[in-house]
């Protein structure tokens, strides 16, 4: 009997626990239909239920964080190993972690863009929230592929539960707005931000004009966004606000050009100018003036023109923003060797992260092996570590103080990447022999939403397994530093980078130009002289008569003056100085003037045809005409006399008359003088040239004496009295 009571206590125990797991069974079925009734109602309803579970595992999480203070990264990765099995739904979905970020704040900044936008601007993104009127609640995360922003925001909403002004930001851009419970035009407001700013206006500026056009109430916001949107439907929009590295770079050439190119191309145009115009001693230092007060104003006025400092309205960080994301991510890594960004959309269902849990819980076991840490965290250009993994998995593993294999999936574009740090495998296999499919993915991955990052990740750690041992440990290498935060988006100095190189080709542009002038000038005169031939102005001949003139010049000079001369004598009842000359000239080329222009007539009687022609003209308009420039006659009238250099061995003097330009470059540089004499070919010397009081024994040597000698000379040698 007492073994039937004791069976029947058994029986009667059993089929009491039985009971108690059958009503347990009903009431675990009884809540999964339930849960799928509300998830086939409404997105907003099936994302409040994962956000209940979601609330409640948070607090979970929180208690088992606590715990974990207590113990080492070691014993921490040995308990997150046996705690894996814990549902996925234990940690907040993305809409669920930004609307508890919304409580505690109404702006939320990622700590993922600090080279963008920094946490620290998040006051005053929430000064310009209060422009709005209305509650405002801001998200700037980085840009997703992947999300719907106006669900994103929806989902926001439900779970905050607070009507209001929903804005997402999304890098430098306000992407989406959306309106709960409020009046406010947000639609209207996006597009104008849109449409109105130019794409490097940065965040900060285009919610500012969010929040204005918002301000403005419905009517005007939306009449201005449709005015914004006429205007710029055709264009590419309102011009940049910002200059790049190469913009700056020609700045810099353009500044180094125009520095030398102007005041140079001031000297030596003005140098061309000179040699055909008469000097005068006053204006002697006005163009090298000029040239210096050119490039003074240049180099004062191009810092000011070229006043951009910054390449972009991004604004140093902070050596907190740089370090907040990598001290979330190893915070969360010492509480579970798998952390998921919980701003990124979840791409790891509950199956796969138990799944992932398990391989690495069995390769820290194995021989050899040890631990694994896996970071779901997108890697961007923006980020502290400029979207390098590399240098992100260093500084994530010196914040963790562990050694083990760390694994970095981007949630974004699904790549993978991982670096070993302290185990004894083959770091090289890690680096070069991982299959492309797990890095990178196939076409496959591409157009999964999750990028198949759980498939990719088993086949990883399946590599792990395989993966020969080492006899020592071995660690990646330091990784290069990331470009300066700082100095990432300030524009290089304006006298750098190339403005030497502006320096050069200026002066080239300059002697090029001058050349070009002076070519051209030659080339005009040329063609006017063979068209129309008219005489040398006076002022000009002591800057373009030549010291060693070639025949045609002489025959081509000589018959212009004689015409001339001959046109503007209007009769024989003009007697006087200028007859005299007129028929000194005509007895030198026997009466016709034509003869000036055969080949074969002496030069030095050119020379000589020139003179008087040109004093006769003087003399007609009532100048002194008494002497003639002695250094060299072709220079004109001269209008005093001067002891100068005829020498340039020794220092022989005599007393000449000279012209002005003449006379100053006898006081100012008495050797100077033998350069500028006229010279002419010795007929008993071949082409060997002379001075022409040497050169030759005619009429010409008078020169030195006056004008009328020299027309004396010319009737006694043609036996005329």
């Amino acid at each position: 009997m007492s073994a039937v009571r004791t069976n029947n206590a058994c029986t009667a125990g059993t089929w009491a626990r039985s009971t108690g797991r059958a009503r347990a069974l009903r009431l675990l079925l009884a809540l999964c239909s339930l849960t799928a009734l509300f998830a086939t109602a409404t997105p907003a309803a099936r994302a409040g239920a994962v956000d209940t579970a979601g609330a409640v595992d948070t607090a979970g999480a929180a208690d088992t964080a606590g715990a974990a203070d207590t113990v080492s990264a070691a014993d921490v990765t040995e308990a997150a190993d046996a705690a894996s099995a814990v549902d996925v739904a234990d940690a907040p979905t993305q809409a669920a972690y930004l609307a508890d970020r919304l409580r505690e704040n109404p702006v939320y900044v990622t700590d993922q863009l600090p080279r963008e936008i920094s946490r620290s601007t998040a006051p005053d993104f929430a000064r310009l929230a209060k422009k709005t009127g209305v509650p405002t609640y801001v998200l700037v995360l980085p840009m997703w592929g992947s999300t719907d922003g106006e669900q994103l925001l929806g989902a926001v909403h439900d779970r905050l539960g607070r009507d209001g002004l929903y804005v997402l930001i999304e890098g430098t851009d306000v992407a989406q707005a959306t309106a709960f419970g409020v009046q406010a035009p947000a639609e209207a407001a996006v597009t104008v931000a849109l449409y109105e700013l130019p794409a490097d206006a940065g965040p900060l500026r285009s919610f500012e004009r969010f929040a204005d056009v918002v301000a403005q109430g419905g009517a005007k916001a939306t009449a201005r966004a449709e005015a914004a949107r006429e205007k710029y439907r055709d264009d590419d929009g309102p011009a940049e606000m910002y200059i790049g590295p190469s913009d700056r770079q020609n700045q810099s050439f353009l500044t180094g050009v125009l520095l030398t190119g102007i005041p140079l191309s001031i000297l030596l145009l003005s140098g061309f100018a000179r040699r055909r115009r008469p000097k005068r001693p006053v204006l002697r230092w006005v163009v090298p003036g000029a040239a210096l007060l050119s490039a003074a104003a240049i180099a004062l006025t191009a810092p000011v023109v070229f006043d951009q400092t910054r390449s972009s309205a991004a604004q140093p960080p902070s050596p907190a923003d740089l370090s907040a994301r990598v001290e979330r991510v190893a915070a969360g890594l010492n509480q579970d060797p798998v952390y998921v960004d919980p701003e990124s959309p979840r791409v790891l269902d509950a199956r796969q992260l138990d799944r992932l849990h398990e391989r690495i819980r069995d390769f820290r076991r194995s021989e050899g092996g040890g631990p694994v840490y896996v970071s779901l965290v997108p890697q961007t250009p923006e980020s502290e570590a400029a979207g390098d993994p590399w240098l992100f998995t260093a500084a994530v593993h010196a914040k963790v103080g562990a050694d083990g294999v760390y694994i970095v999936a981007d949630p974004d574009d699904g790549t993978i990447d991982a670096y070993n740090y302290g185990l004894r495998l083959d770091s090289s296999r890690l680096s070069f022999d991982l299959p492309e499919r797990v890095t990178l993915g196939d076409s496959s991955t591409d157009r999964a939403d999750d990028h198949r990052l759980g498939e990719r990740l088993d086949t990883l750690m399946t590599f792990l397994d395989k993966a020969p041992r080492t006899d020592r440990p071995q660690s990646e290498s330091t990784p290069p530093p990331a470009p300066n935060a700082e100095a990432e988006h300030s524009l290089p100095p304006l006298f750098s980078t190339d403005f030497r190189p502006g320096l050069f080709v200026g002066a080239v542009l300059a002697l090029l130009l001058s050349g070009a002038v002076a070519g051209a000038t030659w080339t005009v005169r040329r063609l006017l002289r063979r068209s129309s031939p008219v005489p040398e102005p006076p002022g000009r001949l002591p800057f373009t008569s030549p010291t060693e003139p070639s025949a045609p010049y002489l025959r081509r000079t000589a018959y212009t003056e004689l015409s001339a001369l001959h046109e503007e004598f209007t009769g024989p009842e003009e007697r006087g100085r200028a007859w005299d000359h007129l028929d000194a000239a005509m007895l030198l080329v026997d009466g016709d003037p034509g003869r000036a222009r055969q080949a074969g007539t002496d030069p030095a009687t050119l020379v000589a045809v020139i003179v008087l022609a040109r004093a006769g003209r003087a003399a007609l308009t009532g100048e002194a005409a008494d002497l003639c420039c002695g250094v060299n006659p072709l220079h004109g009238p001269a209008a005093h006399r001067h002891h100068v250099r005829v020498s340039a061995e020794g220092n022989a003097r005599r007393l000449l008359p000279v012209c002005e330009p003449c006379r100053d470059a006898a006081v100012a540089e008495p050797g100077g003088i033998p350069a500028r004499l006229l010279k002419l070919p010795d007929p008993s010397l071949g082409t060997t040239r002379l001075p022409y009081y040497e050169a030759t024994d005619g009429p010409l040597a008078a020169v030195p004496h006056g004008i009328a000698r020299l027309v004396d000379k010319v009737r006694e040698t043609a036996g005329v009295h």
